[in-house]
């Protein structure tokens, strides 16, 4: 693996900064309801038990959970394929998301939006999209209505590597900074657009866009959640203050595939080694946020019995899932428009 792949420009933390314990245990057990919600989701994947594919978010909970700490109900947030992790992150109800991906009427979106459109306005979640790039502009939209409302609402965009090369992107970066919006763009950038590395599509930094058009950019590692943390809060400040748009590119790496079931269209061909995901397991943002917080004198029993509470909630969650009704297909001729009655 090329090395200079997760090089980091220098992100300092000042003293006093760093999240306090009661925080970074928050922090800590959001990412590990993210992780234990998808690994169910892999299993029951492999079992046939969904009914269709799920992009997991395994490696990358770091981001959506140090991003999503700084914002409220009020705040906005668009997400992508792999949205998962985003929507547990900033408060999605995990029964009516799990409900969701398997096709039921008690789904946030009544079982017709599944894995890769999981939403809650009430929340502030725009909406998973299955197009890439597409929340660009829904975020900056957001964004443009948080500034009319001036009540210091910001907007969020999650978005990969991939989607960095969509011609909308400099656009939403010029409008944003142009009209100094609440907006922070939030690239997760993992390494690979689908199958291909990252390196073979991209040129340069992707965090250099931003800079491009004078909007504050950084590079935080992807895997530390206190890096995100700390990036994070700066902008969220700098957007709730007036000081307009921000951009965060996090270094980051998805540990399970494209998809869960990619095996099927790769037909026994790979597009990266072992060897190069295992160095990345030795990344993994949930143990070194573990180590931190016992480094800060929380025991381990402790931190093993958080485990098992979240494992019986992800539980108890896939349960209800599976109990649930039928999405109703007569829905279909009524929710293209808003104002029909479900």
């Amino acid at each position: 693996m090329d090395t200079t792949e997760i090089s980091l420009q220098d992100h300092p933390a000042q003293p006093g900064q760093q999240p306090s314990q009661p925080e970074l245990l928050r922090l800590y057990e959001r990412m590990l309801l993210i992780r234990r919600t998808e690994e169910r989701l892999s299993a029951d994947g492999a079992a046939g038990k969904l009914p269709g594919a799920v992009h997991l978010y395994i490696g990358e909970e770091a981001v959506a959970v140090g991003v999503s700490a700084h914002l409220s109900d009020r705040d906005y947030a668009t997400s992508t394929h792999r949205g998962h992790g985003h929507y547990l992150a900033k408060g999605g109800d995990l029964n009516a998301m799990m409900a969701e991906i398997w096709g039921k009427r008690e789904g946030i979106c009544k079982g017709m939006g599944g894995s890769m459109h999981v939403a809650d306005v009430s929340k502030g979640i725009l909406g998973a999209n299955g197009i890439v790039g597409a929340g660009f502009a829904i975020a900056t939209g957001a964004a443009y209505g948080a500034k009319l409302d001036g009540d210091g609402k910001v907007a969020v965009c999650f978005f990969g590597d991939g989607a960095s090369n969509q011609g909308v992107l400099m656009e939403t970066l010029n409008v944003s900074t142009l009209w100094q919006l609440p907006v922070i763009f939030v690239c997760e950038n993992n390494m690979f657009s689908e199958f291909t590395p990252s390196r073979e599509v991209t040129a340069g930094r992707i965090a250099d866009r931003a800079r491009a058009f004078g909007m504050p950019a950084q590079e935080v590692d992807g895997n530390d959640v206190v890096d995100v943390w700390l990036a994070a809060r700066e902008a969220v400040q700098r957007g709730r203050a007036g000081g307009g748009p921000s951009f965060i590119e996090a270094r980051t790496y998805r540990i399970h595939g494209h998809f869960e079931a990619e095996s099927f269209i790769l037909a026994g061909n790979r597009y990266r080694e072992d060897a190069e995901i295992d160095q990345w397991r030795a990344r993994d943002p949930l143990d070194r946020a573990r180590e931190r917080l016992i480094s800060c004198g929380v025991g381990a029993a402790a931190l093993d019995d958080l485990d098992t509470r979240v494992l019986e909630q992800v539980g108890a969650a896939a349960a209800y899932a599976e109990a649930g009704q039928p999405a109703d297909p007569e829905l279909a001729a009524t929710l293209m428009f808003a104002g029909q009655e479900a």
